[in-house]
């Protein structure tokens, strides 16, 4: 049964080297001049790696099919407890302003949209598994569509902007693996691209003109054009309002993207001692647990959405290359599996928790060094989180049990 779980070794002891790794860092974060509420949080996220593992091995010795069974109980229960969460959730954030967190009694339990993204993943590729033929259409993705939509649109009114992203990455992902042609995509995205260029009128005008283009090009239904065209008229004109709308935290985060200065203080704070903090890492860092920024306490959400600083400060670009060589190791294995899975089920599971990941990666390591807005998302394996931990390594599971049930021998090197 053991051999059977661990038909996937590359997968295992890439997932095994990350989470440790990830384990040391939340320690490191703990050591600092001032002992902090952070120093013995290393102990419980061993805890929920040990948990996690504990659950991986369990899904592996499983099979595909009683995944698949048991997706559209799960799915339920998920929007069921996301609902609740609008109700009951704790708040969480500087001003309380969130309701993310399950809790009961006044103990916090958990994330549940860190487990809805691992339920979503497969939800979404039961959906899109029992189409004969990939969606040629914007009218073909309602039902996909409306998989993702319905919980999205939920993570969003609690407010979490960040697991929201992640399941656009998820949507987006999975549909490009089950074959949506790539201009069906942009076509798909483009009222997105017009909200974020609609802040100069140059730029908002070529991408209209590109637009007009592609519409053409493609040729979609006439209703279909008619409402992509209109559908990014609209989101041009109304961006004004939903920059009003938007709470003033949310605001100083997208201005500190422009322009860290500009409230270094304040919102500015938490990028500018991340870039501080990379920097003075050097090519061989400032050593295990000595990282001056960090031990200052100058270093904000050190152990949580700013780990990857510690990272950088402390093992500089040497520990940094590593934890991105580990990062990629995993994502390629996981598009391995995807692409020798023996049902289109399991490949697009095993892609949509590959895009899961690589949102994760790329936005949480991109924030830390300002190449993206600072929105929350942290880091698989190594950001201190007891529900994120737990739904990696579910993710994990499932990809095993894919894997071992691939097509020739799963275990073999990549």
């Amino acid at each position: 049964m053991f051999r059977k779980t661990l038909a996937d070794y590359p997968l295992a002891v890439t997932a095994i080297a990350l989470s440790l790794f990830g384990v040391a860092m939340v320690y490191s974060a703990g050591q600092t001049d001032v002992p902090t509420f952070v120093a013995p949080l290393w102990k419980s996220q061993l805890m929920w790696l040990s948990l996690g593992i504990l659950c991986a091995w369990g899904i592996g010795n499983s099979s595909v099919r009683l995944i698949e069974w048991a997706t559209w109980p799960a799915y339920l229960l998920m929007l069921f407890t996301l609902a609740s969460l609008l109700v009951l959730g704790a708040g969480t954030g500087a001003n309380g302003h969130m309701r993310s967190w399950l809790a009961i009694g006044g103990h916090r339990l958990g994330q549940p949209a860190e487990i809805a993204k691992i339920v979503v993943v497969l939800m979404l590729a039961k959906v899109l598994a029992e189409r004969r033929e990939a969606p040629k259409s914007l009218l073909e993705l309602w039902k996909p569509g409306l998989v993702v939509g319905i919980p999205f649109a939920m993570i969003m009114l609690q407010p979490d902007l960040g697991s929201a992203i992640v399941f656009v990455g998820i949507f987006f992902g999975m549909l490009f693996w089950s074959g949506v042609p790539w201009p069906l995509l942009v076509l798909l995205a483009s009222p997105v691209v017009s909200l974020v260029l609609s802040f100069s009128t140059g730029l908002w005008g070529a991408w209209f003109l590109v637009l007009i283009a592609l519409v053409l090009w493609y040729k979609p239904y006439l209703l279909e054009g008619i409402v992509l065209v209109v559908a990014n008229v609209a989101t041009g004109v109304i961006a004004p309002i939903l920059w009003e709308k938007l709470a003033p935290y949310q605001q100083n985060r997208l201005k500190v993207f422009l322009d860290p200065s500009a409230d270094p203080r304040a919102s500015g704070y938490h990028v500018l001692q991340s870039k501080i903090a990379i920097g003075s890492g050097g090519l061989f860092g400032n050593g295990f647990t000595l990282g001056t920024q960090k031990r200052s306490g100058f270093l904000p959400e050190q152990h949580t959405d700013f780990i990857f600083a510690v990272v950088g400060e402390e093992l500089g670009f040497i520990g940094v290359v590593l934890a991105l060589a580990l990062f990629l190791a995993l994502l390629l294995r996981a598009t391995r599996i995807a692409s020798r899975a023996n049902d289109p089920f399991g490949s697009l599971a095993a892609f949509g928790l590959m895009s899961c990941w690589l949102v994760h990666v790329v936005v949480n390591v991109g924030m830390t060094l300002n190449l993206m807005p600072i929105t929350g998302i942290p880091l698989p394996f190594f950001s201190y989180g007891g529900s994120f931990m737990l739904a990696s390594w579910l993710g994990v599971g499932i990809l095993l049990r894919i894997s071992g049930e691939g097509r020739g021998q799963a275990g073999a090197l990549l």
